[in-house]
């Protein structure tokens, strides 16, 4: 295993994407949607301090921005962060707090000065557990005591209802790709097609749960940010009916904690605390 080689080629696919528009298309919005709601679930009311390590473009770090709370945000990749500094700059009654790059095993705020931290990214994309656990010990320092912790994770069987669903299953170039998820959870994509994404690690859900107990967490839960809705058929044709949406939307938090249902949410959130 290579993590340089890894950091490296998760900085050039993002170089190259456009995640800053990702969460406004297609299934992606479901995914926005339920790790808002999942966040505000725990977190305190504003002006409390959140850092968001790995936060992208700030989709995220400015929308708790504008809802009052003190955001700091750092990623590796400097197309996002100039992205979250103009993200910023549009809503200049509630900036963001700083919006750096940085690397979330390196948090450098003060420790216990943080309500809040999010990590919507790092914990798959460090495709070694010992930087997992070494980002989610730093969180853990920087965290005031009863703060917590949210860590998104990709479902080990992401890429197989994926490839089912997306019509890709049976491309040849995509087979070791897939056998290699299945067997390892280690994600890699050999190809130039950036549908098949990037460097990353597709925990269980018990795995994720363990690596924020090895770090010192505890009340640890793992819930489905999208549960199954992101198989739907039809998806824009169900999100664009607020009455359609809603139904979807309750059916994804009733089956959330469904032990049965976990890894058939493409991503998977858990959420701990900080004794």
């Amino acid at each position: 295993m290579n993590p340089g080689r890894s950091t490296g080629e998760i900085i050039r696919h993002y170089s190259e994407a456009d995640e800053s528009s990702r969460l406004r298309s297609g299934w992606f919005q479901l995914e926005e949607a339920r790790t808002r709601e999942l966040i505000l679930r725990h977190l305190p009311p504003p002006p409390a301090t959140v850092i968001d390590a790995g936060g992208g473009a700030g989709p995220y770090a400015c929308w708790l921005a504008s809802r009052g709370y003190q955001v700091h945000l750092i990623d590796p990749v400097p197309k996002h962060v100039e992205q979250a500094q103009a993200a910023s700059a549009r809503q200049p009654e509630h900036p963001l707090v700083s919006a750096k790059v940085g690397d979330a095993r390196h948090l450098a705020h003060d420790p216990e000065t943080a309500h809040a931290v999010l990590l919507l990214g790092p914990l798959y994309h460090l495709v070694e557990k010992e930087d997992r656990l070494a980002c989610l010990r730093k969180a853990h320092r920087v965290l005031r005591p009863g703060g917590r912790v949210w860590g998104a994770g990709i479902s080990r069987f992401a890429s197989l209802l994926d490839s089912l669903s997306g019509g890709f299953f049976d491309d040849p170039e995509f087979a070791p790709i897939l056998a290699r998820d299945l067997d390892e959870g280690q994600h890699r994509n050999p190809t130039e097609k950036p549908i098949y994404f990037t460097d990353a690690f597709f925990h269980r859900p018990a795995e994720l749960a363990q690596e924020l107990l090895e770090a010192g967490f505890d009340r640890v839960e793992v819930v489905a940010i999208e549960g199954p809705g992101w198989l739907a058929r039809d998806f824009d044709r169900l999100w664009r009916d607020p009455v359609q949406r809603e139904r979807l939307l309750e059916a994804v938090r009733k089956v959330e904690r469904e032990p049965s249902v976990l890894g058939a949410s493409s991503h998977i959130m858990a959420i701990g605390r900080k004794p």
